[in-house]
């Protein structure tokens, strides 16, 4: 790690409001191009914005004759038994916020109970990661590069260290207009392992990085990344229903519905907001993961009721890491299973089952 870069290091549970405060509070520890990286998004971060801002156009009906008590959150996906509907997305170098890294987060996401997703542009290494979690689930997400080779190498490198499935993500093929970055002059100040240790190197720019991403991408990649791999594959990156219905013809066993957060194409719609009608074309065919803009239990309760299986959260759970190390990424799981209990019970609903049968207004 680059020495002029001091990412915090402190490590304890971290008590927070919700997530606009806690937000607050990590952006006052985490140096300039750090932050900019993590927390920024593309262009006027309009659809940054209007990706939680779109939760509030769906409405949660209270139930209250519902006779129960003490909502059970537990569900399963792709075989694997998760203690809530939440997971944590594949994100880049966390590193940036903690010293850590993507062991710290492994270890609050594993002691959380649920699933860690492991990005190509981690800054440890898959092994590494995998043995912090110390047998908990992990998902490796590959950003496809035009080097085939390369794309061989981490997906059998994540099989052997036992990753559970492969995330495919395909809405990166270039980078969005990350103002942010562009103006802190950002370049990785961390070490990308994966690249390391395929002879990549190091000190990367976002330029850099996307240089080598696969731009003319077609089901037929799926099919070649199958070939590489035992592991169910899931599509992340979908936003309309078209390339939902070609994804699953094209062999995935999940989709996942997102727009990366808002880093890619600003003015493109709020993730939430195509959710339900990519779910009326997948149809139960296969699991739908939802991410993007998920600040809240009650957010989680409206994806699951509009078509998800699970949802995944970003940056809340880094902004924790950052305050705290694996206990802060904990602490974050740990407010948003209670607040999702709290929205289960007053809406009437025992199982995530029952959240998925819930008519919103």
């Amino acid at each position: 790690m680059a020495t002029d870069y001091q990412a915090p290091s402190e490590e304890k549970p971290v008590h927070f409001i919700n997530v606009k405060e806690l937000r607050e509070t990590a952006s006052k520890i985490v140096p300039v191009g750090g932050w900019g990286y993590v927390d920024g998004a593309a262009g006027d971060e309009w659809t940054l914005r209007e990706n939680t801002l779109a939760f509030e156009r769906k409405q949660i009906y209270p139930r209250v004759l519902a006779d129960l008590e003490k909502p059970d959150l537990s569900t399963s996906i792709l075989g694997t038994d998760i203690r809530m509907p939440i997971m944590m997305c594949p994100a880049a170098a966390h590193g940036l916020l903690h010293v850590t890294a993507e062991k710290g987060t492994a270890k609050g996401v594993a002691e959380s109970g649920t699933i860690m997703g492991v990005s190509t542009y981690s800054g440890e290494t898959i092994e590494d990661i995998e043995a912090a979690g110390n047998g908990a689930p992990q998902w490796f997400q590959l950003y496809m590069s035009k080097d085939d080779e390369f794309n061989k190498y981490v997906v059998q490198t994540a099989e052997k260290y036992g990753a559970k499935a492969l995330i495919i993500t395909v809405d990166a093929t270039v980078g969005g207009n990350r103002e942010a970055d562009e103006r802190n002059n950002f370049v990785f100040p961390i070490k990308m392992a994966n690249l390391i240790n395929y002879g990549q190197g190091l000190g990367h720019s976002i330029g850099q990085i996307f240089a080598n991403a696969l731009q003319k991408m077609s089901v037929d990649d799926i099919s070649k990344i199958a070939s590489y791999t035992k592991l169910p594959i899931i599509i992340k990156g979908i936003q309309c229903p078209e390339d939902a219905v070609m994804a699953i013809k094209g062999g995935a066993s999940a989709i996942c519905v997102s727009n990366h957060g808002g880093r890619q194409l600003d003015g493109g719609p709020a993730s939430f907001d195509v959710l339900a009608e990519v779910a009326t074309v997948v149809d139960r065919k296969v699991p739908i993961i939802f991410d993007s803009g998920i600040r809240r239990g009650q957010h989680v309760f409206k994806a699951i009721a509009s078509g998800a299986d699970i949802v995944g959260i970003g940056r809340p759970a880094l902004y924790g890491l950052a305050l705290g190390g694996w206990q802060g990424v904990k602490s974050v799981f740990d407010f948003f299973y209670k607040e999702l209990e709290m929205v289960m019970q007053l809406a009437g609903t025992k199982t995530v089952e029952d959240i998925k049968k819930a008519k919103l207004k």
